[in-house]
Parts: structure tokens; C-alpha cells; sequence
């Protein structure tokens, strides 16, 4: 009966031995991908850095750009005004042109009575002095 409980102990130290290769693997296993993890995070936070860079330069250029075409706007809105200013002026001169174009017409109608009167006039007495001549 001692026999079969040294044999029972040596089967319990033999299964605990296995045991704790077992479990020495994995934690190898788990130890070389904890170092890939490790160097991965490592890898991105390098890079990670260089973006923040890249987009504090962006948003710096972006709002320079902004910035410009605000400037530019303000530019353009001034020589809107001034076309503006131009438009009202030649408005205004067109609306005198019609003014005296319309002066002009009435006094031209007003005018072509009185020169047909005068004609009128004229011919008559050219008339009389012909006759006048005549006898």
C-alpha cells in the first residue's frame, strides 16, 4: 500500500510538473505579446505626435487662409460700392438724357408749328410778289 501512494505522489509531482510547463509556455506566449503590444503603442504614439504637428500646422494655415479671404472680401465689398456709386451715376445721366431728349421733341413739335406757319407765311408772300410781278 506504501507503494501505491509513492505512485500516487510521483503521478501528482509528475501532473504538477507538466503543469507548471504548461503555464510557463503561455506566460512566455503572453510576455512576447505584451512586448508586440508594447511596441505597437511605442509605434503609434511616435506617431500619433507627428499628426498633432501636422494638424496644429494645418489649422494655423487654415485660419491664415480664413483670414485672407475675409481681407479680400472686405476689398471686394469696397469696389461693389464704388460699381454701385458708378451705376446710380449713369442711371441719373441716362434719366437727364431722356430729359432733355423730351425737351428737345417738345420744343422741336412746338418749334414745327410755327416754322409751317412761317412757311405758310412765306409762300404767300412769294405768291403775291409773283403776281404783283406778273402784272
Amino acid at each position: 500500500m506504501e507503494a501505491l501512494l509513492y505512485i500516487a505522489a510521483i503521478i501528482a509531482a509528475a501532473a504538477f510538473a507538466v503543469l507548471v510547463i504548461f503555464v510557463v509556455i503561455t506566460l512566455k506566449a503572453t510576455q512576447k505579446t505584451m512586448n508586440n503590444v508594447s511596441n505597437t503603442l511605442e509605434n503609434l504614439e511616435t506617431q500619433m505626435q507627428g499628426i498633432t504637428t501636422e494638424t496644429t500646422e494645418l489649422l494655423n494655415k487654415t485660419n491664415n487662409l480664413a483670414d485672407d479671404v475675409n481681407q479680400k472680401s472686405d476689398k471686394l465689398n469696397a469696389l461693389f460700392d464704388g460699381v454701385k456709386g458708378v451705376g446710380e451715376t449713369v442711371n441719373e445721366f441716362n434719366g437727364s438724357l431722356r430729359k432733355l431728349s423730351a425737351n428737345i421733341s417738345t420744343a422741336a413739335s412746338k418749334n414745327q408749328e410755327k416754322v409751317s406757319e412761317v412757311l405758310k407765311w412765306g409762300n404767300s408772300i412769294v405768291d403775291f410778289w409773283k403776281k404783283k410781278k406778273n402784272k
